[in-house]
């Protein structure tokens, strides 16, 4: 039987798109772009006891972005939409602009990083927040009743973090905007920064054209740094990389991987990897404009394939509509 698509038309807020639905006839073979419905970006993918899951920021105007819903998968494909795993009744220091997630699975618990109140000065209360749940879809709630990191320090407003847990055991933070990038060091309880062995606590490890959006991928022993780069709200988006022997860096910019595309979107970026079922299946996760929209909260959340070439570097991401097959995981043990 041949499968049909249907065209069809989402309204949210002041946006209206037409977005490609999956197959109306017979079982859903993909995962179709945009994977579920709604405005989302800086979706924060990872994979929890076997399960796909992503968190991604409610795309919506600074006053009304005050909760964030998850979504979970067994096969990259089905969604299941967890509304409000973290909201504004949680976290009593939000006021407004509530975006983009980190999470990690440690210590038998679930942590969800944030960040909250777009502080311009160090005179404003708001940064980088850490809140804690005894399950993926929460509820989570603040670990602190405070920032974590609440300054503006090397330039970088407290914003856009992301938690990387190298082989060792260790886990470092990665964050910043306004095209700085600072890496912190973290305490075991994931609560706290301590202080690197030097005696420092900050160290700017900001590359080449870096924006915002940091993300860290160790692949064959190398460490994989990335970054969004251009303008959020405009249609020059896009996510560059480097790769380094440490996870300190350097970080020598080598090139773009993931960008506009003009029959497909704009605003291509601030992105997450996972790992598939296979040896060496990669999947980039992000948002983009669809075409025609110029509202800077319209956004949506989208997955393809990524791919290393022989020599160990990124090939350039081809967007689609059609998104990803399904690649189930096994069940493992919470750690």
């Amino acid at each position: 039987m041949k499968l049909k698509h249907l065209l069809f038309s989402v309204a949210v807020g002041c946006c209206s798109v037409s977005l490609f639905a999956q197959p109306i006839v017979g079982q859903k073979k993909t995962s179709g772009n945009p994977v579920f419905e709604g405005w989302y970006a800086d979706p924060e993918a990872v994979v929890y006891n076997g399960e796909y899951w992503i968190f991604p920021t409610y795309s919506a105007p600074y006053g009304e972005q005050l909760h964030m819903d998850a979504f979970s998968s067994q096969d990259l494909v089905n969604w299941t939409k967890h509304p409000k795993v973290l909201s504004v009744e949680n976290i009593s220091w939000l006021r407004y602009a509530l975006w983009a997630p980190a999470v990690i699975q440690a210590n038998k618990k679930y942590y969800l990083f944030f960040g909250a109140n777009d502080i311009k000065t160090n005179d404003e209360l708001g940064g980088i927040g850490v809140s804690v749940a005894d399950r993926p879809e929460g509820p989570y709630k603040d670990a602190l009743g405070k920032p974590l990191i609440g300054q503006i320090i090397n330039g970088a407003q407290p914003i856009d973090q992301f938690v990387f847990k190298d082989d060792d055991g260790q886990h470092y933070m990665y964050y910043g905007g306004w095209r700085h990038c600072n890496m912190v060091k973290m305490a075991p309880d994931l609560l706290s920064i301590v202080p690197f062995d030097d005696g420092t606590t900050y160290k700017e490890v900001t590359p080449e054209n870096y924006v915002e959006g940091p993300f860290m991928l160790k692949h064959h022993g190398k460490y994989y740094f990335m970054w969004s780069e251009g303008g959020w709200t405009g249609p020059d988006y896009c996510v560059a990389y480097a790769i380094a022997d440490s996870p300190f860096g350097p970080f020598k910019r080598i090139g773009k991987i993931l960008e506009q595309e003009k029959d497909i979107a704009t605003g291509a970026g601030h992105h997450s990897v996972i790992k598939g079922a296979g040896k060496d299946e990669w999947y980039i996760v992000y948002h983009r404009r669809p075409l025609g929209e110029t509202d800077g909260n319209c956004r949506v959340t989208c997955i393809d394939r990524m791919y290393f070439d022989k020599d160990g570097f990124i090939k350039p991401v081809k967007m689609t509509f059609d998104g990803v097959k399904p690649s189930p995981q096994g069940k493992t043990k919470l750690k």
